[in-house]
């Protein structure tokens, strides 16, 4: 009997690990699919302009709308799935998405680009932090940290996706701009159907209206890490806003030659190069990642405006890959930073600050940049706008710098000491780095003692 109960239990653990597995897996997915769908539009854009008349400005408008929603449902429906449950949020906001890849499928002009775009955005919201909820319920303590990478990783992974996919539709597919929509509205429902086998990790609870009350606050302790780095997560936010909305126009204005495909794909070089940024520097120290991001925002720009001096597609290109470089570090160690020092209550709130700012810097800028484009040119208005890029990511190394150099001054100095051997004789100074691994190998056992310097000493 007891090795059957033995039995049954270890049968029991295993099902709920691949349960948990599975459902991992599943969210993931989500979370690159809801990302992919919001580039998917960036290589249609020039085809809507062709088609419809549409200026840039307009392009601006249907890419800020997506972005402004998206950041109105950050802040109003971060907290819902903690109150209904996590698979009531995320199988209602799927449907949305796919009834607003219905929207845009069907679209004949801008205005239900832009109510799609809205509808889209709202959908992302709820549906984002829900699943990013999910992969925090279901991360193993066996691999810590895998689920906050999976939330860095997954979205501009499907942003590159996102992008790509589009391109070769419009290159291969007959009617790309109804193709990429039908396919992304079947994904969705098939991964809403998927969601409700899932098991819910989150209790119900009251409070869900309330919670949906936008809250800002940052507290003492992130103030000077946001005030730091705020100027360098403004600048890369507002190169990507740029990228996603304007960057196939620049590719045409650069190489009106160009294939249709090559317009699109600036932005999947952006957005590719972030996602393996994000993966290279998973291990960097937070405050060298933002420094290192803000400096790569210096070329990125040289190159974009090279671009529009004689060194054609190439430096386009470069500049967007660098581009996703400095966002991708730029990102990363902002958040490690600010959120280093925060209690677990506190969380929440924050990241909504960080947020708010990201998305008015992706958003605002770009509709500007759509509005300058109308009256000065897309020339003159990528050469102010890389400037203005340069110096905010200037500002911030400043305020790194000024940030991290009282941590400098404040760390202490090992002192020289000395000590005398049993005569007497006084024997060479050592620093108490250089005593502590002597005296503590004394307390070692023999194999570890013979262990290689690094290596994970034997039991």
């Amino acid at each position: 009997m007891t090795a059957t109960t033995c039995a049954e239990d270890d049968a029991g653990a295993a099902s709920r690990a691949r349960s948990r597995r599975a459902a991992f897996a599943l969210d993931t997915s989500i979370l690159a699919a809801l990302l992919a769908a919001s580039s998917a539009p960036t290589p249609l854009y020039p085809l809507y302009q062709d088609r419809w008349g549409i200026s840039a400005l307009v392009v601006t408008v249907v890419f800020s709308a997506y972005a402004l929603s998206l950041l109105l449902a950050l802040l109003t429906t971060a907290a819902l799935s903690d109150h209904l449950g996590r698979r009531p949020v995320l199988t209602g906001a799927l449907l949305v998405e796919a009834a607003a890849m219905v929207v845009l499928a069907s679209a004949d002009s801008a205005a239900p680009l832009i109510a799609a775009r809205v509808l889209q955005g709202v959908a992302t919201g709820a549906a984002t932090s829900a699943a990013g909820a999910v992969l925090l319920d279901l991360d193993d303590p066996r691999r810590p940290g895998r689920s906050a990478l999976t939330n860095s990783i997954a979205p501009v992974a499907g942003m590159a996706t996102g992008v790509l996919a589009a391109t070769l539709l419009v290159a291969f597919a007959p009617a790309p701009t109804v193709t990429v929509y039908v396919l992304l509205a079947a994904l969705f429902v098939a991964q809403a159907l998927a969601v409700t086998f899932t098991e819910e990790t989150a209790a119900r609870r009251a409070g869900a209206l309330r919670s949906l009350r936008p809250r800002l606050r940052v507290p003492a302790t992130a103030r000077p890490a946001l005030l730091a780095v705020g100027t360098g997560v403004v600048a890369i936010w507002a190169l990507g806003g740029f990228y996603s909305s304007l960057g196939p126009a620049l590719v045409r204005l650069v190489a009106p030659e160009a294939p249709q495909a090559a317009r699109g794909m600036v932005f999947f070089a952006l957005s590719a190069s972030a996602a393996l940024t994000v993966w290279t520097l998973r291990r960097t120290a937070p405050s060298t990642a933002a420094i290192g991001g803000c400096v790569t925002v210096l070329p990125a720009t040289a190159l974009t405006l090279g671009g529009l001096h004689g060194a054609g597609l190439p430096a386009v290109y470069g500049g967007a890959a660098l581009a996703g470089v400095a966002f991708g570090a730029v990102s990363q160690g902002a958040l490690r930073m600010i959120l280093a020092s925060l209690e677990e209550a506190d969380r929440a709130t924050t990241l909504a600050a960080y947020y708010v700012l990201s998305y008015l810097a992706m958003s605002l800028p770009a509709v500007a940049a759509g509005a300058a484009t109308q009256l000065y040119g897309l020339a003159t208005t990528s050469h102010t706008y890389a400037v203005v890029s340069a110096l905010l990511a200037l500002a911030a190394l400043a305020a790194l710098a000024t940030l991290a150099a009282p941590r400098r001054r404040a760390a202490p100095i090992p002192q020289p000491t000395t000590s005398t051997d049993n005569n007497g004789t006084v024997i060479a100074p050592a620093t108490v780095q250089d005593i502590a691994p002597r005296a503590d190998q004394r307390h070692r056992r023999p194999s570890e003692q013979s262990a290689a310097p690094g290596s994970v000493p034997t039991r």
